[in-house]
């Protein structure tokens, strides 16, 4: 029953936008649609916390008369405890309900509608909360011709989606069933799967998300803490969240960096629309190489999704920092992939377990990257496992990635395990995917940890020495030729195997050889 309601209000949400975003691209109306929800959601649960309070004298929140001294007295007692317990105020002339019926009489709603907005981080200032309110609805501009070309136009489209969200039920009563939490992720997918390269902006795939979780948290019921340093729209925390409290467990706090504002907001409306209470999260905007935020705290599990081979100003003030000085070499400035390796390590605490997705090209890269994988796996020793994922699963671009998983305090010491889970994935029309039982082979091989044919290997220190600290899969795992040696003809034959069923398939073998650094191959056409 709360799994055909989630798909139904999925259903639903997701036909409101398709229907209504009129000329603007799903990005752009993204930020509208998921801003609204975000408001209903507020208004309903300011409006549900207020009639409990109010119950016992027989009152309700909507019933007070905001024009009199009383009226005023009693919204007065209630916003203190609103701010306490929900972070946020709304007046009952505020609530979601009262803009709509408004909207839906023809009345003109887009300067009251903004009024509230402001409102509600304006109730915020001076409290705990109000880090995570701050600039929260800035994305959503009122005065863009996006809307419409006039006023008329703008304040009919906008009392039409409040129409249609007024009709939808958000469940709010049962505080045991996330039904709307899982929508709105729902759709922040769907957009992603609309936004091209951007999406790899803010979104991890799901069943990706599913799988660090279920890594960083085997064997533990409860954390003391995650981290995630570029946490697009908090998907990954969420996800951690999940897999803890599934086994009945806690999580005692959520952290995060985001560099792009919009995606920012979005990561806090996503931890506030899945019920996370605002003192529990920790999300900072800025750039985390450059500007860390929380440089000083240790995390008991870190899970990330850096954008692949980021650009970063590999400065040299950043060799005396505690991130990066004893490596004795920073990640090129066109790469920051292991930057955000090593800022990840700095943050983890002494018995805790990261997992970052990153691009295939970490395994093999000579130069400065070589020396610093060298430095993690020789004289560190906290590279613990590489996976290897499918190609095309990931939203902006096709080339194929891999997990690392990191500890500082190791079980396993003398070895690193290998899995190879490139070849094992669903098919979509124009993306990859990951399945249950994908998810199932690799949590397996991970729990073995001993020689599975054609996918796993455990290969010892020795033989990694000998390899020269190269860490690419084939090495290991059913060993293919020389990453330098791979011939056109050969990627080509790979990709027929995988049978990808999609177009671009030139693109695919164009980026695969460009994350080689083989020119000559990324230079030649089929």
């Amino acid at each position: 029953m709360v799994e055909q309601h989630k798909k139904e209000l999925e259903k639903q949400l997701w036909n409101i936008a398709n229907a209504l975003r009129g000329n603007m691209s799903a990005d752009e109306f993204r930020d509208y649609i998921l801003g609204f929800i975000f408001y209903k959601y507020l208004s309903e649960r300011m409006h549900q916390y207020a009639d409990n309070i109010l119950k016992p004298d027989g009152i309700t929140f909507d019933s007070i008369d905001e024009t009199t001294d009383d009226g005023n007295e009693l919204l007065e007692a209630l916003k203190v405890e609103a701010i306490d317990h929900l972070g946020y105020f709304l007046k009952p002339t505020e609530l979601f309900h009262v803009l709509a019926e408004k909207g839906k009489n023809g009345e003109f709603i887009i300067e009251p509608l903004g009024e509230v907005l402001k409102h509600i981080e304006l109730s915020t200032m001076g409290s705990a909360s109000e880090d995570d309110f701050n600039g929260l609805f800035d994305d959503i501009d009122l005065t863009s011709n996006k809307l419409g070309k006039g006023e008329n136009a703008k304040n009919e489209l906008i009392s039409t989606v409040f129409g249609h969200l007024a009709d939808i039920d958000f469940c709010l009563e049962d505080a045991e069933i996330d039904v709307l939490g899982d929508a709105y992720e729902y759709l922040i997918g769907q957009f992603a799967s609309g936004a091209g390269k951007k999406a790899g902006e803010f979104y991890t795939p799901p069943m990706v998300s599913k799988l660090l979780a279920k890594l960083v948290t085997m064997d533990k019921t409860d954390l003391k803490s995650v981290y995630d340093p570029t946490c697009g729209s908090g998907s990954l925390l969420l996800q951690v969240a999940n897999e803890i409290e599934a086994k009945g467990g806690k999580v005692g706090g959520y952290y995060g960096q985001e560099k792009n504002p919009s995606t920012y907001n979005l990561a806090r409306m996503n931890m506030i629309l899945h019920g996370m209470h605002y003192r529990k999260f920790d999300i900072q905007q800025d750039d985390t190489l450059e500007n860390p935020h929380h440089k000083e705290q240790r995390f008991e599990a870190v899970v990330a999704n850096p954008p692949f081979s980021a650009q970063w100003s590999a400065s040299e003030e950043f060799k005396t920092d505690e991130r990066f000085a004893d490596y004795g070499k920073l990640a090129p400035a066109s790469k920051a992939d292991f930057a955000f390796v090593q800022h990840m390590i700095h943050q983890l605490d002494e018995h805790g377990t990261m997992a970052v997705v990153l691009p295939h090209g970490v395994l093999f890269r000579s130069a400065a990257e070589a020396h610093i994988r060298q430095f993690l796996v020789k004289q560190q020793n906290f590279l613990d496992t590489v996976i290897g994922l499918p190609a095309n699963i990931f939203y902006g671009t096709s080339i194929p990635a891999c997990i690392l998983i990191l500890k500082k305090q190791r079980q396993h010491n003398e070895n690193i395990l290998f899995i190879d889970a490139s070849t094992h994935f669903g098919k979509a029309t124009n993306q990859n995917y990951l399945r249950d039982e994908d998810l199932e082979r690799i949590l397996f091989a991970f729990k073995k940890r001993d020689f599975i044919d054609k996918f796993a290997n455990v290969a010892s220190a020795a033989e990694v020495a000998e390899n020269d600290y190269n860490l690419n899969i084939p090495r290991y795992v059913d060993m293919f030729e020389d990453e330098a040696e791979i011939s056109l003809s050969a990627i080509s034959t790979t990709l027929k195997t995988l049978d990808l069923s999609i177009s671009n398939t030139d693109k695919i073998i164009t980026d695969f050889c460009k994350e080689l650094e083989i020119p000559a191959l990324a230079e030649t056409t089929l």
